[in-house]
C-alpha cells in the first residue's frame, strides 16, 4: 500500500543561541510551521519540539504527503458593473473572465444579501507537500520573535545566529531546499566535544534517539531540564543539604548545555559571615551556580554547577569553578566589611547628590518625603510613627554603599543588614527590605506595619510625583514601573486587610510633594489609575469585569471595603433574582436620568394610590430597616441577599404601574420611590452594570 502520510523533521543548526530566548524560538518555529501546514490542508498530528544551544528543531507526526484538491471561489465585479444597458459584457467582466481563464458566458452569478456578483468556481489540484515546505519554512523563520537579526559571511541571509546546517526530511525523503543560505540535508551534528563528527539521520523518528545515543545531546528541552534538576538535587543530598533550585536559573542552565553533568564545588566557610543574599546573588546571577541550603535552612559553603560535558578529570572542572567564584566572594566580603565602617544614617548626606527625577528632586528629597508619609501611615495603622519616619529617612541610604553599587538587586536587603548592624529597631530594619515589595507577580508582601507603611509610602510618592509632572505610562512605556507600583498598593491594602482610605493617602503624598511640584491635581488621576488595575487583579481570581465595574461605579475609597463589595456582588450575581433586579436597576437609572431634579424628591406615602406601588414602598421600607445594621458593619453579602427579596415587588411594580404618569405629582412621587430603591442598592454597587448571564 502506498503511504499517504509521513513524519516531518526540521532542524536548523546554528552557532550558540541566546539562552534567554531559546525555548521560545523553538516553540514559535513549531507553531508557525504547524499553522502553515494547517492552512495548506496538510496539518499533521503531534508536534515534538527540540531546542539546544546549537539547534532549533521540530518533528510533526503524520503529515499528509499530498495537498487535497480544492474548489476555489473567485468573485468578480457586481452584475451592475459587469454588463451594460444592452446586456453586453463590460471591460470589467471581460477582464475578470480572462483572469480566471474562462469565457464570460462560463461565469456564474452569485446572489448575496449585499447584491449580485459575477463569480467563477475553479478547480485547483493539490500539490505535493514536499514542494510546499521550503517556502513555508522560510516564511516561518522570518516570523520568529527575534529582537535583532544578524548576517554572516558574504550572503544576504539573516537569523538570530549564523546557520551551519539544515535537516529537512519528510519520512525518509530529503526535502531539497536552500534555507537561510544553507542547502538542506540529512546530516546533523552531535556535541562539540564528545561527537563533532556528522551524524546521518535516516528518518525523523530516528532523530532524537540518534542524538542522545551517539551524539551526546539531549535534544528535548524539558527532558534536559528534568535531568539537570535530578542531578543537582542528588548532589545536594550527598552534601547533606538541598539545592536552591531557582526556576529561571534552571531554564537558563538548560539552555546553555546539551549534555548536562552536575558538579559540586566548595568555598571557604569564612565567606558565610557575609550576608547570604550577597553570596546567593553572586552564585546565581554571576556564575549560574545552584546554592546549597543546609538542614538548618542556612547557606552551606557549597555550590553545584552544570558542565556541558563529561570530563575525564572531574576534579579539574570543580577546581576551575571554585577558582572562578573565589574573587567574587572576596569582593562581597570586602564590601560588607567596608560598608559597615560607616553607619547607614551617615550616608544620607550623599543622597543629596543623587537625582531621583529632575523635577522631583534628589533621593534625599524623596527620603524626606518618605519619612513624613511613612510616619503618617504608620500612625494610621496603630504603629509607632517615629519608627515609620526613621524607616523613611534610611530607606535609600544603602544605594550609596559599595555592596549595592556592585549588586544593585540587593537594594533594600542590604539596608536591612546594615540597619541591624547599626542597632536600629528591628521593625525599621525589616522595613528597609520590604519597601520594594511586592516586586513582581506572586512576590511576598510586607509583613509588619512599619514595612507596610514604608512600602505604601514609596509607591504612592512615586505615583503621585510622576503623574504630577505629566509622565504617566503610555502604551508599553513605563520607565518608573508605575503599573507595578499601583498593583503593589492594591495588593498591600487588600491582602493585608488594611482599612486605609486610598484617596486620603494620595492627598498626603501630594502634600509631601508641595516643595517640588503642585501635585494636588494629580490625586484623582492616580486614584483612577490604581482603580483601573482592579479589573485585571480580579480577573486572575475569576471575578468578571462587570462585577468590578458595578462596585467601582460607587467609587469606594477603602480597598478592603471595596473587596467586600466585590465578593458580595459576585455572590449576588449567582442568585436567581440577580438578572431581574439588574435589569430593573438599569431601567430605574434611565428613568432617573430623564426625571432630572424630580429624582431628589421625598416619597409622599399618601400619594401612593396603586397597590403595587404601596407594596413596593412597604417592602422597601422593611428592607431599609433590616439592611441598615448590615451596611453599618460592612456585611454587604447579607445585605444583598436580603435585597434579593425585593425582586417580586419590583417586578410587580413595573408590570402594574405607569411611572411616567401624566399627573406631575404622581410621576414625581413614583420617581422618588425608585430613586430611594436605587440608593439602597448603591450602598453596595451599581448592579445595573451587571451583564446578563446568557
Amino acid at each position: 500500500m502506498t503511504e499517504t502520510h509521513a513524519d516531518l523533521l526540521i532542524e536548523i543548526g546554528t552557532e550558540e543561541l541566546p539562552p534567554g530566548s531559546l525555548r521560545r524560538l523553538a516553540e514559535s518555529l513549531a507553531e508557525e510551521m504547524g499553522a502553515r501546514l494547517e492552512a495548506a490542508g496538510v496539518g499533521g498530528g503531534a508536534r515534538h519540539v527540540y531546542a539546544t544551544p546549537r539547534r532549533l528543531a521540530v518533528l510533526i507526526e503524520r503529515v499528509p504527503l499530498m495537498q487535497p484538491d480544492r474548489r476555489i471561489e473567485r468573485r468578480g465585479p457586481a452584475l451592475a458593473a459587469a454588463f451594460d444597458a444592452d446586456g453586453r459584457p463590460t471591460k470589467a467582466a471581460e477582464g475578470f473572465a480572462r483572469s480566471v481563464g474562462l469565457a464570460v458566458d462560463a461565469l456564474e452569478r452569485q446572489e448575496t444579501d449585499k447584491g449580485a456578483w459575477l463569480c467563477a468556481y475553479l478547480h485547483e489540484a493539490g500539490r505535493a507537500t514536499a514542494a510546499l515546505i521550503p517556502e513555508m519554512l522560510e516564511t516561518a523563520l522570518g516570523k520568529l520573535p527575534i529582537a535583532k537579526r544578524m548576517r554572516w559571511g558574504a550572503g544576504e541571509a539573516e537569523f538570530v545566529r549564523p546557520v551551519h546546517w539544515v535537516v529537512l526530511l519528510l519520512g525518509e525523503m530529503l526535502v531539497e531546499a536552500e534555507i537561510l543560505g544553507v542547502k538542506s540535508g540529512r546530516v546533523t551534528r552531535g556535541h562539540r566535544a564528545h561527537r563533532p563528527e556528522p551524524l546521518h539521520v535516516a528518518d525523523p523518528a530516528a532523530y532524537a534517539p540518534l542524538l542522545e545515543s551517539e551524539g551526546h545531546v539531549l535534544p528535548d528541552f524539558t527532558c534536559r531540564r528534568t535531568a539537570i534538576r535530578a542531578q543537582v538535587e542528588a548532589l545536594a543530598a550527598d552534601l547533606g543539604g538541598r539545592a536552591m533550585l531557582d526556576e529561571d536559573l534552571l531554564d537558563e542552565v538548560t539552555a546553555l548545555v546539551e549534555w548536562p553533568v552536575a558538579v559540586a564545588g566548595s568555598f571557604e566557610a569564612r565567606f558565610l559571615d557575609v550576608p547570604h543574599e550577597a553570596l546567593i546573588t553572586t552564585m546565581i546571577d554571576n556564575q549560574r551556580y545552584f546554592p546549597v541550603i543546609g538542614a538548618d535552612g542556612r547557606l552551606m559553603a557549597h555550590f553545584i554547577t552544570v558542565a556541558n560535558l563529561e570530563s575525564r578529570d572531574e576534579d579539574q572542572v570543580r577546581i576551575g569553578n571554585e577558582r572562578v567564584i573565589r574573587p567574587r566572594l572576596h569582593d562581597a566580603e570586602f564590601f560588607w566589611q567596608q560598608d559597615r565602617r560607616q553607619p547607614l544614617a551617615a550616608r544620607r548626606e550623599a543622597l543629596k547628590g543623587m537625582v531621583f527625577q529632575k523635577q522631583l528632586g534628589t533621593l534625599y528629597d524623596k527620603s524626606e518625603r518618605l519619612a513624613v508619609l511613612a510616619g503618617a501611615i504608620a500612625s494610621r495603622l496603630g504603629a509607632d510613627p517615629a519608627q515609620g519616619r526613621r524607616a523613611g529617612e534610611l530607606a535609600k541610604c544603602d544605594l550609596v554603599t559599595g555592596m549595592v553599587f556592585e549588586f544593585t538587586e540587593l537594594q533594600g536587603v542590604m539596608g536591612r543588614h546594615y540597619a541591624q548592624h547599626d542597632g536600629e529597631p528591628a521593625a525599621v530594619a525589616q522595613a528597609l527590605a520590604d519597601q520594594y515589595r511586592p516586586a513582581h507577580a506572586g512576590d511576598d508582601l510586607p509583613e509588619g506595619s512599619i514595612g507596610q507603611a514604608l512600602a505604601l509610602a514609596e509607591k504612592l510618592d512615586t505615583l503621585v510625583g510622576i503623574f504630577a509632572i505629566g509622565q504617566r505610562p503610555s502604551g508599553t512605556k513605563d520607565p518608573f514601573a508605575l503599573r507595578r507600583s499601583a498593583l503593589g498598593v492594591v495588593r498591600i491594602l487588600m491582602e493585608r486587610d488594611l482599612a486605609l482610605d486610598l484617596r486620603e493617602l494620595l492627598v498626603l503624598a501630594a502634600e509631601g510633594l508641595a516643595g517640588q511640584v503642585d501635585a494636588a491635581g494629580a490625586v484623582e488621576a492616580v486614584f483612577d489609575y490604581v482603580m483601573e488595575r482592579l479589573t485585571a487583579y480580579y480577573a486572575e481570581r475569576d471575578i468578571p469585569g462587570d462585577v468590578v465595574e458595578a462596585v467601582l461605579a460607587c467609587r469606594p475609597t477603602r480597598l478592603t471595603d471595596l473587596d467586600r463589595r466585590v465578593q458580595a456582588v459576585q455572590a449576588f450575581r449567582a442568585l436567581p433574582e440577580a438578572e431581574s433586579l439588574a435589569a430593573a436597576n438599569k431601567r430605574i437609572r434611565n428613568l432617573l436620568r430623564q426625571a432630572g431634579d424630580d429624582a431628589g424628591a421625598a416619597v409622599a406615602q399618601a400619594q401612593l394610590t396603586e397597590a403595587a406601588e404601596r407594596a413596593l414602598f412597604e417592602a422597601l421600607t422593611a428592607a431599609e430597616a433590616e439592611t441598615a445594621p448590615l451596611f453599618e458593619r460592612g456585611d454587604y453579602g447579607q445585605a444583598l441577599a436580603r435585597l434579593a427579596g425585593l425582586r417580586m415587588p419590583v417586578d410587580a411594580f413595573f408590570d402594574a404601574v405607569m411611572v411616567m404618569a401624566e399627573d406631575a405629582g404622581v410621576r414625581r412621587n413614583r420617581i422618588a420611590l425608585l430613586a430611594r430603591l436605587s440608593e439602597l442598592f448603591l450602598r453596595v454597587a451599581d448592579i445595573s452594570r451587571l451583564q446578563s448571564a446568557g
